[in-house]
Order: structure tokens, then sequence, then C-alpha cells
């Protein structure tokens, strides 16, 4: 079973229908004990960094969530799911995130320079279909707190895996006015450029982050669900 995170703000339905889709089975919970009791978790958010870390707390998710990955399971974040990985945010000063992932969050801010390299306006929120471009460096070193037990797969058995038959530059649905910065860029899965290039997806040992969203994807999104249910 793949507990898929309640916190109230998240756009569950149509990730858990693109699970069902894919063949998983799944429930959607905001139970503490769902997550120790789920093989796999993925965690879709909509909303502010501060929003949904005041709501995760709340609802006793917090601790939970980091017990899940400390234990080896294989964890998920989608949009801003992936960016609460991180330390804290440009959109909420002073709250803390999870922590999983050392950065930050940084919202869009283009210089003269970098909107003369595109054609397009460049707006904020960046909405609408981009390419994704595999990463070329790899921090085989890259791992996770203390907390971790163990790590399932490697490094790079695991970014092939989550992207087995996703081609290069594949267009994915992007909506977000804020973008991760990992300090260590070992954890980079997949690029995209909006003026800058930034980290639109990564991976650390059983932790993946996707800043876009695949579950309004097509088929290649689908088929990057499909993969991450299959590990």
């Amino acid at each position: 079973m793949i507990a898929v995170i309640d916190y109230g703000m998240g756009n569950l339905r149509s990730v858990e229908k693109a699970l069902h889709v894919v063949g998983a089975k799944t429930k959607v919970t905001s139970c503490p004990k769902d997550l120790a009791k789920a093989e796999k978790v993925v965690f879709p958010g909509v909303g502010s960094f501060g929003a949904a870390m005041k709501e995760l707390k709340r609802r006793r998710l917090i601790e939970p969530i980091k017990d899940a990955i400390a234990e080896g399971k294989y964890f998920l974040g989608l949009c801003l799911g992936m960016q609460l990985l991180f330390e804290k945010s440009d959109e909420s000063p002073g709250v803390k995130g999870l922590c999983v992932l050392r950065g930050d969050v940084r919202r869009f801010k283009f210089t003269k320079d970098e909107r003369r390299k595109t054609k397009d306006e460049l707006k904020v929120p960046h909405m609408g279909w981009n390419s994704i471009r595999r990463s070329s460096f790899v921090d085989r070193r890259s791992s996770l707190s203390g907390r971790l037990r163990f790590a399932p797969l490697s490094f790079v058995d695991r970014r092939s895996s989550i992207l087995n038959g996703v081609p290069d530059n594949a267009y994915m649905y992007f909506a977000h006015s804020y973008y991760a910065n990992p300090k260590d860029k070992g954890v980079i899965l997949t690029t995209t450029d909006y003026g800058i290039k930034f980290a639109s997806g990564v991976a650390k040992d059983n932790v993946f982050g996707l800043q876009f969203h695949p579950e309004k994807s097509q088929a290649v999104g689908l088929r990057m669900l499909k993969n991450f249910v299959g590990l």
C-alpha cells in the first residue's frame, strides 16, 4: 500500500487516480499509523511553505514522515511536497522545513540578462509545459542523515529506475513560483531551464522529489509514477 499524505492542501484526488492508473494500491491519509504501515509514501503539495508546515505540525505528521524516510521507505514529494524536503524557503522566512535535504527554496527573480537570453516572456509563476533533462552530476558519496539505516538501491540504480523509459527533454507540466536550490548538487536528478537552470527533480537514497506534476503530464508523467510504484 502507498500512503498519500493528506494535510488538507494537496491535489490528492488527481494524484490518487494517477497512481491507480499505474496499478498502485493507495490510501489517502493523515494518520501517522498509516505512514508506519505503508510500503511507500507520496506527498503531493499545494499551497504555501509556511502554511503546509504548520498543518503538518498540527496533524502530528512531521516525525512520522521523517521516520518513514529513515526506515528506508521510498518517498516521493510532488511540487510543494518536494520543496518541503528542504530546510527553508523564501516564501515563508523563519519557517523550518522538514530538513531531509540540505538547501533552500527560492523565488524566481530574473535579471535583465536572464530575460534577454530567452525569447519568451518570463512570468511568475512558471506555469505550463517545459522540458526536463537528466542531471550530468552524480555524487556517489551523497547520503541522508544518520537516521537512515539503509538505502535499498545505489544512486545510479535508482536514477535509471525512476527515469526508465523517460526520454531526455521530455515535457512535463509545471505550476510554481519557487524552486529548490540543493546545497549538495549531487542530489539533482533533472534540471529545467526557465531563465535560469533549476533543479526540477531530486533523488537521494530512498527519497525523490519532482517539482512538476507527473499526474498532469500525460503518458510520460504516468511512466515516472509507474517507475516509482515498481521500485
